[in-house]
């Protein structure tokens, strides 16, 4: 069995037959894979599909959002390594690697940062492999585990082999936190994630919101709780809340696009995502 995602449509009718590596159930939808679809990539099934696509139809700039949450990505990376001094990085829920990649950008300004990817997929696993190749001066790692999990992440022998958390802290939750329900108290596993982070370190956040368009956003969480997923949209305030003490950065709590922008963006709320940075005194 090969291990990547395989798409097979017979010619003479519509049906797909869908092989999916070990562990991964194809017929239960992934939040990563759905992104992976509005990005335009291949790696998803049937399922993720379909509750894309119905996502789509409630908010049609869906996939515009899902590029303005890249952006961010790398615009954030290049300025924590160039402007912050970060030289290591523990992004969680990674997701399908999508290049250039968190890594790639950091590298580009200085090859000897370090990178700990994390995601509970074992898609995600099997593309970080083949793809999510260091500089030589720098390194590059992955560990497969959940971010519902902190301890779990923070004494994973990758980690402490890859990253020294007595130096500043580049730590990434980008379109994660809305995985976790309220009741899972998404605020105190950020916390101990934050907690364990030195002083200087950055934290960099992007939530989806239906501050913009409540209708639109409940239409959409509607289309994936309903297909057995958990997904919150949450309040300025409440994305605010998962900072706690740290110092916001410049330009502070924003819409994704808003968030230090390489060009003017006519409408940033476009894209209904709060997004920041903040540094930890």
């Amino acid at each position: 069995m090969r291990e990547e995602a395989i798409v097979e449509q017979s010619s003479g009718n519509s049906a797909q037959h869908e092989i999916a590596p070990p562990g991964v159930n194809p017929n239960v939808p992934h939040s990563a894979r759905i992104y992976d679809y509005w990005l335009g990539g291949k790696d998803n099934f049937a399922v993720d599909r379909a509750v894309g696509e119905a996502m789509i139809q409630a908010i049609p700039g869906m996939r515009h959002m899902a590029g303005e949450n890249r952006k961010f990505v790398h615009r954030a990376a290049r300025d924590l390594v160039a402007k912050e001094g970060i030289r290591q990085f523990l992004d969680v829920g990674t997701g399908i690697p999508t290049s250039p990649n968190l890594h790639e950008i950091a590298q580009r300004i200085a090859p000897e940062t370090r990178v700990v990817y994390v995601d509970n997929d074992p898609i995600v696993l099997v593309h970080a492999r083949a793809l999510m190749l260091s500089h030589p001066d720098g390194r590059s790692e992955y560990i497969s585990a959940d971010i519902r999990d902190p301890r779990s992440i923070l004494e994973n022998p990758v980690l402490t082999d890859t990253l020294d958390l007595t130096e500043p802290v580049g730590l990434t939750l980008i379109a994660i936190l809305m995985l976790l329900a309220d009741a899972d108290d998404p605020w105190t596993t950020v916390a101990e994630l934050r907690d364990a982070m030195p002083s200087g370190s950055c934290l960099a956040i992007t939530h989806p919101t239906a501050d913009f368009n409540p209708e639109a956003v409940q239409q959409a969480v509607a289309a994936a709780t309903g297909a057995g997923m958990t997904l919150v949209a949450r309040t300025r305030e409440a994305v605010a809340r998962f900072f706690g003490d740290w110092e916001l950065l410049e330009p502070g709590l924003v819409p994704v696009s808003a968030w230090r922008p390489d060009t003017e963006v006519e409408n940033p709320e476009a894209a209904y995502y709060w997004s920041g940075v903040a540094r930890k005194p």
